[in-house]
């Protein structure tokens, strides 16, 4: 991508958990448009190496944890330092560290999965609202689930705290008006080390329940980002874009 960058657009892009997988596709969509971007995750040398290959001209890094306001306001503040102004907010990071029924679920690992999932995001946009978008305009994208859509069995925690983010979605779109459009996107499984347990091993078998015959790739999500995000997407707010190659399709068929 480094040799083959466009020319710049003028706008910069915050994306949290962004080293690798559906933010990492997110952000190199933008890059790809010209789009400067602010990247974000935990482990530093995997935001070294994003940072290189989404060139480092184009792209500047925070290494932290997602759900702690500190990390929060650096990266806010690091986005502003190097580019200026922060236009877009994606707020990918999110976090699934249970599987089981709900009955058993440890109440401090849902305390978890709700600070990294839906408080951060919520902070991320404060923050972001306040820094630049309220006085100036932009776009935020929360990276929801299907699993917040419907029933989740054995992964309740995640999807109930996806469906609050939905829920958030609507709630900055109604308040962050008419300045800053807000909108979620719904993947259904993105082949991503965050969602291998879904289908490592058992790829066909997993895709085969799928209209489209296929699992989600980095790059679907990191397309309908760029469209919520662009000016073709302007008389668009509080929504949640689905994209699951069909999946939902399937409700309600069978014996």
């Amino acid at each position: 991508m480094t040799s083959q960058l466009p020319e710049l657009s003028g706008k910069v892009a915050l994306i949290t958990g962004a080293s690798r997988g559906i933010g990492y596709g997110i952000a190199e969509a933008f890059v790809a448009r010209g789009d400067r971007v602010v990247i974000t995750g935990r482990t530093e040398d995997s935001l070294k190496e994003a940072v290189e290959q989404l060139g480092a001209e184009r792209a500047v890094y925070v290494a932290g944890k997602a759900h702690d306001e500190a990390h929060q306001a650096a990266a806010v503040e690091r986005a502003m330092e190097a580019f200026g102004r922060v236009d877009h907010l994606v707020n990918n990071a999110g976090t699934n560290p249970v599987f089981g029924p709900i009955a058993d679920l440890d109440l401090n690992v849902a305390r978890k999965v709700f600070e990294t999932n839906v408080i951060s995001a919520l902070g991320f946009a404060q923050k972001t609202w306040y820094a630049w978008q309220k006085d100036n305009g932009g776009a935020i994208v929360n990276i929801a689930s299907v699993a917040g859509l419907a029933p989740s069995p054995f992964i309740a925690a995640y999807g109930v705290s996806k469906a609050a983010l939905i829920n958030l979605t609507q709630q900055l779109a109604h308040e962050f008006a008419p300045g800053v459009r807000v909108n979620a996107i719904a993947p259904a499984v993105v082949k991503t080390k965050f969602a291998s347990a879904l289908y490592e091993g058992r790829e066909a078998e997993a895709a085969a329940s799928y209209p489209l015959a296929r699992l989600g790739v980095p790059s679907d999500i990191g397309g309908a980002a760029a469209f919520l995000t662009s000016a073709q997407s302007d008389w668009v707010t509080g929504q949640t874009l689905v994209v699951d190659g069909g999946i939902f399709l399937n409700a309600g068929v069978g014996a």
